[in-house]
């Protein structure tokens, strides 16, 4: 069977995969079909039937058909202009003529098409009835508006994971009978469903990511913070990269003067995406409120700058700044002869050697696109909902579309996960103990390898054993029954197979490594369910594993998996540009005793935040490059202006001390063309082709490196017997510019657990509590989350002000003591 399939669109000869929708492959050869509802990645709803087209002579939708090799295809037919024309008519119906103040005038998909149809008519009409509109979180939802297209229901469930939202039925007149005899088919089936269906939330789902805002086609759906603020046409678009999470999702910052009598004072009004292609975390579309403003430069605390760093012994900074910055500060460090420390990228940096030195590559060879691919995933080690978003969405859009199923390994429950599919079918999850990542990565070497080290082997078989068990089987059994006849009462034998239910004993190869993360032979059988007809494997493996006491057998073992089996292997950068950072910089384990942070507390401070010795500008601010998850170094651009001093100023002063002022490096960007390829900031793409090509920056190539197999045994897994505490954030909490908008103004660093543990612990939401970890103290208030399950609780660690990081040793799991204060 061929991969590709030619099919002629137009009169235009197309190329594509087999299989692919007739309305993808038009959109690929720039060939447009009109479609409301239909959105690239997720699966179509045929709510909107405006993509009907004429394929081989029969009028077909082509969001849902697939081509056919030779299938000859007509995007326009005199029939399909008229149920177009219908659709477009009944769609205004009762719609609100309030263009003029609506969030989406502009950009309004209706405006577009009523325009590109000519519907210049009304032939249809129906009484319409109350529907009040609703506040749903972070945004509001205005029924009047809605024209049901079903795209927000879609990518919630296909996409995001949440399916917080859903279609449900109205209170409507019914339509005159006389339309279903006299409309195009199309356009009256279509009618008759809007007519009688708006979209219901389930708060207790929503993950707050916004995304439905981002699709919606109308103004149905706006962001709380947006509704009434701005007019599309008034707004700039920069195009950005997300500052917050590794995945660095291509969005746009959109701004306008913030004001009639301050018409030069900018500010970002709002964040969106082209959800077609890409998708974006609450915290991304969300927490751009906070920008550093800074009316001129200082220069006295510029020079107290120049000084602390001539006297430092210690530069140290966190991960969430550009590849340009983390240059700046190696190079200082160079010329300085003084230490650079970030915990966060040393730990990756650390985990990413031992990797390589088993893989043979400097980087791992998956990426978020293979996730999306995948139609078997296992992710172990990641608090996917929180840690990374994008990466939750890849995993969920694979079990989802490409009838896969996934294997979720967390010490913590998630219901949001376990919502991905059904249960032992195509989604499980594996609430393991604590510390055991171990044992789950030389199981899944033990299921999944082929050709393993001689070592490595004859150590997993030393795990296993022969057992038995006892299975139920249906089989046929012949019996033999008298039958009378109904006419002549003469009796006849007759023989006839029936089932019957039979138990017998089976023997069968186990291995004790289940025992030794908490499973049984149970996760065996619902994997062999699992890995029916699957051939395209992802593991994604997370910060627990990362920051793990024995992070360097266990990046041993990934390298093995990688090398030894089929699962492409993503492991997760933890910040923004942790992989880049570690790429770049040649970093210190110790702190010295001098220390300059870079938005770290510090004996000197340079902050974005505006509470250090010298403000620096937030990321909303600059332009530079990110290397993000799929190891491609991304562009991002400066929304807001920034008057102070830059990083680049005080490299100029302290590497370029014999330099002209007109040698100097003007702007930070000018570092671009040094790193990794050597493309110069101007130069670097960035967009998506209509095929959904990334074109953006430009990606790593994985180096070579020399090699082994040799791998350490496990270490014992000692059971926590007091409370677990996790060091985790709230869902779209990343740091303290996340703590900062408005939309997640209400959070707030506490000790969050699950209903289960504040039954077990006899407390309830709003108790306050002592935290005694690590010997350190912290007194928190209780906070209740009802989208995750167990015993184990987590706190934040996002505010620099409140040092609960402390309550933690390294790695991200803690045995404490709980006391109600």
């Amino acid at each position: 069977m061929s991969d590709l399939v030619t099919v002629t669109i137009n009169g235009k000869e197309c190329k594509a995969k087999e299989g692919e929708f007739i309305l993808n492959i038009a959109r690929a050869n720039d060939i447009f079909v009109p479609a409301i509802c239909y959105l690239t990645r997720c699966s179509p709803t045929l709510a909107c039937r405006l993509c009907l087209v004429e394929a081989d002579g029969k009028q077909v939708y082509s969001c849902n058909t697939k081509a056919k090799d030779g299938m000859i295809i007509t995007t326009s037919t005199e029939n399909i202009e008229k149920e177009r024309t219908s659709i477009m008519e009944v769609y205004d119906v009762n719609h609100p003529l309030q263009c003029g103040v609506c969030d989406q005038s502009g950009e309004c998909e209706l405006q577009n098409y009523n325009i590109y149809q000519k519907i210049e008519r009304q032939d249809y009409a129906v009484r319409d009835v109350h529907r009040p509109a609703s506040v749903w979180g972070v945004m509001k939802y205005d029924p009047g508006l809605c024209i049901v297209c079903e795209k927000c229901v879609t990518v919630c469930k296909d996409m995001i994971g949440s399916s917080a939202l859903s279609t449900v039925k109205r209170g409507a007149d019914a339509l005159d009978p006389q339309f279903k005899a006299s409309m195009p088919k199309d356009a009256y089936a279509m009618w008759n469903k809007l007519n009688k269906s708006l979209i219901s939330f389930d708060a207790d789902k929503c993950t707050d990511c916004g995304e439905c805002i981002s699709v919606c086609p109308v103004g149905a759906m706006s962001s709380n913070d947006f509704q009434y603020k701005a007019n599309a046409w008034e707004l700039t678009r920069i195009p950005a990269s997300n500052p917050y999470s590794s995945d660095c999702a291509m969005m746009y910052y959109e701004t306008k003067h913030d004001s009639i009598e301050n018409n030069k004072e900018k500010r970002i009004y709002r964040v969106t995406n082209d959800s077609h292609y890409t998708s974006l975390s609450g915290a991304a579309r969300f927490a751009f409120d906070y920008s550093n403003k800074v009316e001129a430069k200082d220069k006295i605390a510029f020079d107290k700058a120049i000084e602390a760093f001539k006297n430092a012994d210690t530069i140290k900074f966190g991960s969430y700044i550009t590849n340009e910055e983390a240059l700046i500060l190696q190079k200082i460090k160079e010329t300085l002869g003084i230490k650079l420390v970030n915990t966060d990228a040393k730990k990756y940096q650390n985990f990413m050697e031992d990797f390589s030195s088993i893989s043979g590559q400097n980087l791992y060879n998956g990426n978020l696109k293979d996730v999306h691919n995948s139609n078997f995933l296992i992710s172990i080690g990641s608090y996917l909902k929180s840690d990374a978003p994008n990466v939750r969405y890849a995993f969920n859009n694979a079990i989802t579309m490409n009838k896969g199923a996934g294997l979720y390994f967390h010490p913590m429950g998630d219901k949001t996960v376990e919502g991905f599919g059904k249960k032992g079918k195509n989604i499980e999850t594996i609430c393991h103990k604590v510390a055991s990542e171990e044992a789950i990565l030389y199981f899944i070497l033990d299921q999944f390898g082929t050709n393993l080290p001689e070592e490595t082997a004859s150590y997993l078989n030393s795990f296993k054993e022969n057992r038995t068990k006892t299975v139920v089987e249906t089989i046929r059994e012949q019996i033999t029954e008298i039958v009378k006849d109904a006419e002549t009462g003469e009796e006849k034998e007759i023989k006839k197979m029936v089932p019957k239910k039979v138990e017998r004993e089976v023997e069968f190869e186990y291995t004790k490594l289940l025992d030794l993360f908490g499973s049984n032979e149970a996760l065996l059988e619902t994997m062999e369910v699992m890995l029916d007809k699957k051939d395209n494997f992802s593991l994604v493996i997370g910060e627990d594993v990362i920051t793990h006491k024995q992070s360097s057998n266990l990046a041993k073992l990934c390298g093995l998996i990688e090398k030894y089996t089929q699962f492409k292997v993503i492991i997760i950068p933890t910040q923004t540009n942790t992989l880049g950072v570690s790429l770049i910089c040649d970093l210190d384990e110790e702190v010295g005793s001098k220390v300059v942070g870079y938005n770290q507390k510090a004996d000197f401070e340079l902050s974005a935040l505006g509470d250090g010795d010298l403000d620096m500008p937030a990321l909303n601010q600059q332009e530079g490059t990110f290397v993000n998850i799929d190891k491609r170094v991304v562009p991002t651009n400066a929304a807001l202006p920034y008057n102070g001093y830059v990083l680049n100023d005080i490299a100029n002063e302290i590497l370029g001390i014999d330099l002209d002022e007109d040698d100097k490096v003007k702007y930070t960007i000018e570092y671009t063309k040094e790193l990794f390829d050597g493309i110069e900031f101007d130069k670097l793409d960035n967009y998506f082709a209509n095929d959904g090509e990334e074109h953006r920056g430009y990606e790593i190539k994985s180096q070579d490196i020399q090699a082994n197999d040799e791998v350490g045994q496990m270490s014992e897994i000692k059971e926590i017997e007091d409370v677990v505490i996790y060091k985790a954030n709230q869902i779209n909490q990343f740091n303290e510019f996340t703590a900062l908008a408005n939309q997640f103004k209400d959070d707030k660093v506490a000790l969050i657990m699950s209903s289960d543990l504040l039954e077990k612990l006899e407390l309830k939401d709003g108790d306050k509590v002592e935290v005694d970890a690590n010997n350190e103290k912290l007194e928190l208030d209780v906070v209740l989350d009802i989208q995750i399950s167990g015993n184990i609780a987590y706190i934040p660690y996002y505010d620099k002000n409140i040092a609960s990081y402390k309550l933690f040793d390294g790695y991200r799991f803690n045995k404490a003591n709980i006391k109600k204060v």
